[in-house]
């Protein structure tokens, strides 16, 4: 699993940062894919802060899949509200950082 600590602030932060962000992926019947994966990582590295959409998935099967997500691909679960989840991946190199921790 990948593991950047991040403080309570930190999350509340990049949650705020998350409200004005419209869903870069959507998950759907397919479920997790590697297309999807790739996706992922692609907009992790661009843009550090992810928003995903789940398309008819139940709320307990929605958490799984959180946790799935952050395991595989390398990165932060920051929080879920309805069908929407946040993720949080820092950038290693510093001079393409997108998202300033505070």
């Amino acid at each position: 699993m990948y593991d950047f600590p991040l403080t309570g602030a930190q999350k509340s932060f990049l949650r705020g940062q998350g409200q004005t962000l419209e869903p870069a992926l959507k998950i759907g019947k397919e479920g997790l894919t590697p297309a999807f994966f790739a996706e992922l990582q692609k907009a992790l590295r661009a843009h550090e802060l992810v928003k995903l959409r789940f398309v008819g998935a139940e709320r307990d099967v929605r958490a799984t899949l959180c946790e799935q997500i952050a395991d595989e691909g390398r990165c932060v679960f920051i929080s879920a509200v309805g069908h929407t989840a946040l993720f949080y991946r820092q950038n290693p190199e510093p001079k393409e950082r997108t998202v300033e921790l505070p």
